[in-house]
């Protein structure tokens, strides 16, 4: 079994089932969204959670006004067409609106329940209406016991004034709501001489991952597309929990030839982080990756060979009586990957590199000198492993 570990290309097998495992453990964001016609609901979601996030063409009415469009871990009731032109249309709306969300929270659990509710009002209109009002704060009023958090998203947000002006109008009506927030999904051109930039969709995110339930916050992290820092946090708290595994290992000094004991950990933790940030890499790009953090190209993953040379990035740790490995250069060792990987993940992210990228010579000499520079920071001055308290 331990020899499964000594090709990186078997370890970038175990790496890919576990994402995979990962995956399909994480559970279902609910959203609600509501709105006028042409506020831009659906470029919202698309800027949120990515373009195929939701497959539009496969929403199955709930009622003669909602939508369930099922997407990967996300699915959203959408009011489309939503007008609220009388009281007969928002009377009836607001009752089909209780009624999805009372029935998916009797027939399901907490994480079948709706878990967040975005009202989008386009900046341009200048209006926000008195019927619009009265609808959230009764909405509000009927669900109160569900605890559902409710935003106003002033969408279309390409004029700064005009959208600072609407959000004070709707905060002076005083609704019981988690926050305003101005947001310009994309770029809007306005002439040869100004586009104005994406703004307020990295704030959304945050509010509503810190507004959602526990339980979904992973699966939010993840599956958002806008804020590399909930992506981050998550990831470094993975790290966190694999350096604490890796020094209980350690905590009775293990000789270099044992070191196979701490790759597991190390696998997960990989695994763990590609999870949430959702990025497509194969088992070639894994094995290139790890071949990358352990030393150049032919090496085998694990084994004293290995161990030798990421010690020989912390000076006076490489020298232990004994030639055996601690508990906090266990963690050392576990943190600084999983930071340089986390660098790694962020970089495709964001479309810096490619996930082919990475199989190259260029792609592995860049990942080897971000984790030579983890390792580094990795440790103290007097060349000790730095242990987080």
């Amino acid at each position: 079994m331990e020899n499964d570990y000594l090709d990186p290309f078997a370890a970038a097998e175990r790496i890919m089932d576990q994402i995979e495992r990962k995956r399909e453990g994480l559970k279902t964001i609910n959203l609600m969204i509501l709105g006028k016609t042409g506020v831009g609901k659906s470029t919202l979601i698309n800027t949120l959670f990515g373009e195929n996030r939701v497959k539009t063409g496969l929403g199955r009415p709930v009622t003669t006004d909602i939508v369930r469009i099922p997407g990967d871990h996300l699915t959203v009731y959408d009011t489309p067409g939503l007008e609220l032109g009388g009281d007969n249309s928002m009377s009836k709306l607001l009752s089909q609106v209780v009624d999805v969300i009372n029935r998916q929270v009797e027939e399901g659990t907490i994480d079948d329940a709706i878990h967040c509710i975005l009202y989008c009002v386009s900046t341009p209109s200048h209006r926000f209406e008195d019927n619009e009002a009265d609808f959230i704060k009764n909405l509000q009023a009927k669900i109160i016991t569900h605890n559902i958090p409710i935003f106003i998203v002033l969408t279309q947000s390409f004029n700064k004034n005009d959208s600072a002006a609407l959000k004070a109008y709707i905060e002076s009506l005083r609704l019981k709501i988690k926050a305003i927030v101005p947001v310009l999904a994309t770029a809007y051109y306005v002439d040869e001489d100004y586009t104005a930039k994406p703004r307020g969709v990295t704030e959304l995110a945050q509010l509503i991952s810190d507004a959602i339930p526990e339980s979904v916050r992973e699966t939010f992290a993840a599956i958002q597309r806008v804020n590399m820092e909930l992506k981050k946090k998550r990831a470094r708290a993975i790290v966190g929990t694999a350096a604490a595994g890796a020094a209980a290992i350690g905590a009775v000094p293990i000789p270099f030839s044992d070191a196979a004991l701490l790759i597991p950990e190390q696998i997960g933790m990989m695994a763990g982080i590609t999870a949430v940030f959702g990025v497509p890499v194969d088992k070639a790009a894994f094995a290139a990756i790890l071949s990358a953090t352990i030393g150049t190209g032919g090496m085998t993953l694990l084994g004293k060979t290995i161990v030798t040379n990421l010690l020989k990035l912390i000076p006076g740790v490489g020298s232990i009586a004994g030639g055996a490995i601690s508990g906090a250069t266990a963690a050392a060792l576990t943190s600084a990957l999983g930071e340089a990987y986390i660098v790694i993940m962020i970089m495709i992210a964001k479309g810096e590199v490619s996930p082919e990228f990475i199989k190259t010579e260029e792609g592995i000499k860049t990942m080897a000198k971000i984790f030579a520079e983890k390792m580094k920071l990795a440790r103290n001055s007097d060349g000790t492993p730095k242990v987080e308290e």
